[in-house]
């Protein structure tokens, strides 16, 4: 921690993203109109007082619909991350620690996996299963998990080979028992980095599908379909993407700076 509040850029990035998450929890009270609510007369209206991003074509408040689709996207981050790490945790771990054929076989799944473009992948099975906010959380999650595996699978080998694991096999403990015990705990610190990495990449996954349509569907606001939605008036409404697109650049970069630092906090060797 000490580290970490030495860096100054993932000190705010870490400010950036609570900041967002006091906004997303009390969208309700932050808001200052109905993100859903259609004005026609407003149609248009550029940043003021009264609507401090302007509207939209349909008179919908950008700043209300900004901070509503903040939840969205944070819990799209946080749950499709927290699925693809848990797999990746749990086929790193057996495979660093058995490893043989079984290592083989997880890790050559990992590989083929790998050798698809993700975002195509995601792309084909969500037109298939149908866009909604669970499927899109899930198919990220399940997309996700290689890079958390091939993280936690090496540091295992290399933890599995230590005194105190030894020392736990001939006090007769099992291998369920080193694994959850031991070898996660001590080598979950680059999955912590991953993780962090991970959300700001499921943003911008849930950003881009919303954008062509297969992502959260209207009248839900997501960042993405309001810079979708803004495209068809951009000559006369530039603000209607413009700021969507601030909200996704600011958050993004706020959890990588954030990742970078807690990857030089954790990891002595990196310090310059």
């Amino acid at each position: 921690m000490k580290e970490l509040f030495r860096n100054r850029l993932a000190l705010s990035g870490a400010v950036i993203i609570l900041v967002l998450m006091v906004m997303a929890i009390a969208a309700p009270f932050v808001a200052t109109h109905d993100p859903t609510s259609i004005n026609i007369k407003n149609a248009l209206v550029s940043p003021c007082r009264e609507h401090l991003f302007g509207t939209d074509m349909l008179g919908r408040d950008i700043f209300s619909r900004i901070v509503y689709a903040a939840r969205i996207a944070l819990s799209i981050g946080f749950v499709a991350v927290g699925i693809a790490a848990l797999i990746g945790v749990f086929f790193g771990s057996i495979a660093g620690y058995y490893g043989g054929r079984l290592d083989s076989i997880i890790m050559r799944f990992a590989d083929i996996m790998l050798c698809f473009p993700a975002f195509f992948l995601i792309l084909s099975v969500i037109a298939i299963v149908g866009p909604n906010i669970f499927n899109i959380m899930i198919v990220i999650g399940l997309t996700s998990w290689m890079g958390i595996a091939r993280l936690i699978r090496a540091e295992i080998l290399s933890l599995k080979t230590r005194d105190f694991v030894s020392a736990s096999k001939a006090l007769g403990a099992g291998s369920r028992f080193i694994i959850m015990r031991h070898l996660i705990p001590n080598g979950i610190a680059p999955v912590l980095v991953s993780f962090v990495f991970g959300v700001a990449g499921a943003i911008l996954t849930e950003a881009g599908l919303s954008f062509l349509g297969l992502g959260v569907q209207p009248p839900n606001p997501s960042w993405g379909n309001i810079i979708m939605e803004g495209k068809a008036v951009l000559g006369v409404g530039w603000w209607v993407i413009l700021f969507p697109g601030l909200a996704i650049l600011i958050t993004v970069l706020a959890f990588n700076l954030l990742g970078e630092g807690l990857r030089d906090a954790l990891n002595p060797r990196l310090k310059r």
